[in-house]
C-alpha cells in the first residue's frame, strides 16, 4: 500500500465526555505544529445526535470524501467470553437502514492487537443500552458487539461520499456476565477507560497508511 504523501485529515467521534477525556489525555493528539493530526468531536449520545454532529462537521471540508472517519467509545459486547477492556473492530455496522462496510479492518486489527484482546465482526446500531436477554437475540445475528453511535457515524459519513474510508472502534465496557449493573461495573470502567486512552496511536497508524479515494 502506498503511504506517500498525507492521508488529508481524520476525524475520530465519540458520544460521551469520558470518552472523548480518555482520547484526549492519551498519547497521539494533535498538536500546534501537527495540522493533519486527528480532530476529536463529542458527538452526544445517542444515533440521531451521532448523525447531525458528523454532518456538521464534515460540511465543509475542503475535498468531499477527503476526512477519513473513525467512530469509536464504549461498547457492550455479546459474545461470550469477552471482557471489560477488550477492543472490538467493526468489519461493518449495521443499522436499520442498512450496513456500511468499513476500511482496512485486518490493518486496523494488527494495529490494535499490541494493545490487548481484539474481536472483529459486524458491530450493530442500538437507539438504546442493550441489557439482559436481548444480548443474546443480537449475537444470534452474527453481531458481536452493540451501541448506539457508530452505525449513525458512519452512515452520516458515507452520505454523498460513498468511497470515503471510515472504521468503528470500541472498547467493550460491559458484556455477557459482566453487565453494568452488577458488582465489578467500576473495575470494568476503568479497564475500559484504561484502554480508550490509549489506542489513538494506532487509530493515526491506520490513517497513515490508507491510500485514499483521491490520491
Amino acid at each position: 500500500m502506498d503511504t506517500s504523501g498525507d492521508p488529508g485529515p481524520l476525524l475520530v467521534a465519540c458520544a460521551l465526555g469520558i470518552e472523548h477525556a480518555a482520547l484526549r489525555r492519551g498519547p497521539g493528539r494533535r498538536s500546534g505544529g501537527d495540522p493533519n493530526g486527528p480532530t476529536l468531536l463529542r458527538s452526544g449520545m445517542g444515533p440521531q445526535a451521532a448523525r447531525a454532529a458528523v454532518t456538521r462537521a464534515l460540511a465543509e471540508e475542503p475535498v468531499v470524501g477527503g476526512t477519513a472517519v473513525l467512530a469509536t467509545g464504549f461498547c457492550a459486547g455479546l459474545a461470550p467470553g469477552m471482557r471489560p477492556g477488550d477492543l472490538v473492530v467493526a468489519e461493518e455496522t449495521r443499522h436499520p437502514g442498512g450496513r456500511t462496510p468499513t476500511t482496512a479492518t485486518e490493518l486496523l486489527s494488527a494495529a490494535l492487537r499490541p494493545h490487548g484482546t481484539v474481536h472483529t465482526g459486524p458491530l450493530l446500531g442500538s437507539d438504546h443500552v442493550v441489557r439482559g436477554a436481548e444480548r443474546a437475540a443480537l449475537h444470534a445475528t452474527g453481531a458481536v458487539a452493540v451501541d448506539m453511535e457508530s452505525a449513525a457515524t458512519l452512515d452520516a459519513a458515507r452520505a454523498g461520499a460513498a468511497r470515503r474510508p471510515v472504521a468503528a472502534v470500541r472498547v467493550v465496557v460491559d458484556a455477557p456476565g459482566h453487565e453494568l449493573i452488577r458488582i465489578g461495573t467500576l473495575r470494568g470502567g476503568i479497564s475500559a477507560f484504561r484502554m480508550l486512552r490509549g489506542v489513538l496511536p494506532a487509530f493515526l497508524e491506520w490513517h497513515r497508511s490508507l491510500l485514499l479515494p483521491w490520491r
